[in-house]
């Protein structure tokens, strides 16, 4: 008999759903014609141990135990998935072959991995298990995917990446929550202070941001601009560039601080004759952004429908499952096979007969374009997230559905559009001995930037106005060496502007792009694009936990941390709170995925580093946390209910 072992319920009746007939339903799995068996786990149905089953005495928090590290680890099954484990342990040892049906991705990998070690499977038999990946649960897609199963043994990298960053997991967030809970009931906050080791610093980011804004002043600093006329009379401005000469009067981004100067300049470039310099003009072509992987759908769908990231990636799974109209959505790949090109046209025409917008983007798409999105080499486990073969004409789609797959659908027809042409012009202007300089981009054929035309609105603001007439005005044509007219200098006066807060759209950025809040340059060069805090299928939960906690509010659109969050990340020592550990980490675990590292490689300085950081909270002050009364069973409760996702 052979045994399928699918993720979850939907997944296993997809997979059945291409099997053969007639079939039988049971609890928990379904018979098939030939005797082979479809069943599933229910997410993970085990969980890591708590401290308490390796030792009793861990179930009293004290700092004499930390820090807390098993010799042996162990898991336990989930007490609402209890029946499941029973159904599948049964099946298992009947079974002679074994079909991996997990998600495509490292936890969907670890999850069917860890039951079939729970249950001591044979080596022989572990040996032949086979691989079944599925990102679209239409018929023809699974029957696909079931012709092209591998060996288990391929993705076992991926399975041992994932152990890694659970065991991490726990290791980090049971012992620094026991550690800094403690040491903030010394100072009369009696309850739990939760420390992950990817919330604490995504906590630590909102708080750094909040406090630049509350600590900034505003200062002045000006720009001028050139009014220049042609020997034709033709209109353009160029904009001054200082010199090195000028340093002392500017600040570290280069802006002019000193009114005096600026004015100076305006009175020299008046009524003067100039010069162009040099002239740089270059066609240019912008190829279509790929298609979406979790994480840039989320901040697309943050910006353009102010949706956070549980809600988009709650949308997601029930196109996915639900409706089956995209393929796999907890993808953090923008990539496509190339044999998937074949497909193309189908989908296409699908979408062409919808009454939707996206109908008439389809009717234009080119099916034989092949954009850089198809390069089977950067696809992994998972590709980028697209609109499966199935219509969406007869569904009946919620508001947040029905924008969430327009923007998949108009993301994946943009790979059949021809690229963005445009003119980039650079003129540089010598006016007085100073140096000026025009850029202008002049479209040549919109291409793939049809699709996502909106209409602009109106600048608020004289700084907006300025900034328009640099950036949207058209350069006449110019020749270095051409002598030209400046009617006059106008003053620009402007006035810096503190950071923004956080919104869901720039904390999923942040998150996506650690590198840019990380201080340590080595682990800079580490980091690759695609590393971040968390991973495509966890970001959005580690947000929504952070509001739950009560450590993050929001403020209309913007995102901020409360006291309590405040509090807790100025009572924790710097390292806690940065985002370079742990992003760090996050690079070896993908590294672990691709067999560039061991778990050895992140498990061993992880718990040197818990255990520096347990001896570090007993020097900490945590006098200045809100006072909280002491309440035995709310504290209870918190303690049995933190560890299920306050590690990550």
């Amino acid at each position: 008999m052979k045994l399928y072992i699918a993720e979850k319920p939907s997944l296993g009746r997809a997979i059945a759903a291409a099997l053969p007939k007639p079939q039988k339903n049971h609890q928990g799995y379904i018979t098939l014609a030939n005797g082979d068996v479809v069943s599933w786990c229910i997410g993970h149905i085990l969980e890591q141990a708590d401290p308490e089953n390796y030792d009793p005495a861990f179930k009293k928090w004290q700092m004499a135990h930390l820090p807390i590290v098993p010799e042996q680890w162990q898991l336990k099954p989930k007490a609402q998935t209890r029946a499941q484990l029973t159904v599948l342990r049964k099946l298992v040892k009947q079974a002679d072959d074994i079909v991996h049906a997990g998600d495509p991705d490292r936890e969907g990998q670890l999850l069917v991995d860890e039951v079939i070690e729970f249950f001591k499977v044979p080596v022989k038999k572990k040996q032949n298990i086979q691989r079944l990946l599925i990102s679209d649960l239409n018929l023809p897609a699974v029957q696909r995917s079931l012709a092209n199963m591998q060996s288990n043994q391929l993705f076992m990298p991926l399975s041992i990446s994932a152990l890694a960053r659970s065991r991490a997991d726990w290791l980090y967030g049971i012992n620094l929550t026991r550690a800094y809970t403690l040491q903030g009931q010394k100072a009369g906050f009696n309850s739990v202070l939760s420390v992950g080791r990817v919330q604490t610093p995504l906590l630590g980011l909102v708080v750094r941001r909040q406090q630049e804004i509350d600590n900034f002043i505003a200062k002045d600093f000006y720009e001028v601009h050139a009014h220049l006329l042609t020997n034709k009379q033709e209109p353009f401005i160029a904009k001054w560039q200082p010199s090195e000469a000028c340093q002392p009067h500017m600040d570290e981004d280069g802006r002019v601080l000193n009114r005096a100067l600026a004015e100076n300049v305006v009175s020299r470039i008046e009524n003067k004759m100039a010069e162009v310099s040099a002239v740089d003009e270059q066609q240019k072509k912008q190829a279509a952004p790929l298609p979406y992987n979790l994480s840039s759908l989320q901040i697309d769908a943050a910006k353009i429908y102010a949706l956070n990231a549980k809600l988009v990636l709650d949308v997601c799974q029930a196109l996915y499952e639900k409706h089956k109209l995209i393929t796999y959505p907890r993808s953090d790949c923008r990539y496509l096979p190339k044999e998937h090109h074949a497909q193309a046209e189908g989908i296409i025409a699908m979408l062409a007969s919808a009454n939707e917008n996206y109908g008439k983007f389809a009717q234009g798409a080119n099916s034989a374009l092949k954009s850089k999105a198809w390069n089977s080499a950067k696809v992994t486990a998972h590709h980028a997230i697209i609109p499966t073969e199935k219509s969406a004409n007869n569904l009946s789609l919620n508001p947040f559905e029905k924008n969430i797959y327009f923007l998949i659908v108009r993301q994946y027809l943009a790979q059949f559009y021809p690229a963005y042409q445009y003119n980039q012009c650079r003129v540089e202007i010598l006016i007085a001995g100073g140096k000026f300089l025009a850029n202008a981009k002049t479209p040549i054929a919109q291409g793939w930037k049809v699709l996502f035309q909106r209409a602009k609105s109106k600048p608020d603001s004289s700084t907006q106005d300025n900034d328009d007439k640099l950036n949207n005005q058209l350069l006449p044509k110019l020749v270095a060496g051409e002598k030209i007219h400046c009617d006059h200098g106008e003053l620009i006066s402007r006035m810096t502007q503190a950071p923004k807060p956080f919104t869901d759209a720039s904390l999923l950025s942040a998150m996506t792009g650690i590198a840019r809040f990380v201080s340590d340059n080595e682990i800079k060069k580490l980091l690759r694009d695609t590393d971040g805090l968390g991973t495509e299928a966890t970001r959005a939960g580690i947000i929504d936990l952070l509001f739950k906690r009560g450590y993050l509010e929001r403020r209309g659109k913007n995102i901020h941390a409360t006291v309590v969050g405040t509090s807790l990340i100025n009572a924790l020592p710097i390292a806690a709170t940065m985002p370079d550990m742990t992003a760090h980490w996050e690079a070896t675990l993908t590294n672990i995925s691709e067999k560039k590292s061991r778990y050895e490689h992140l498990i061993t300085p992880l718990t040197a580093t818990i255990s520096e950081m347990i001896r570090q909270s007993e020097q900490q002050s945590f006098a200045h946390l809100p006072k909280v009364p002491f309440k035995r069973k709310a504290k209870a409760k918190k303690k049995n209910t933190w560890k299920k996702t306050a590690a990550k």
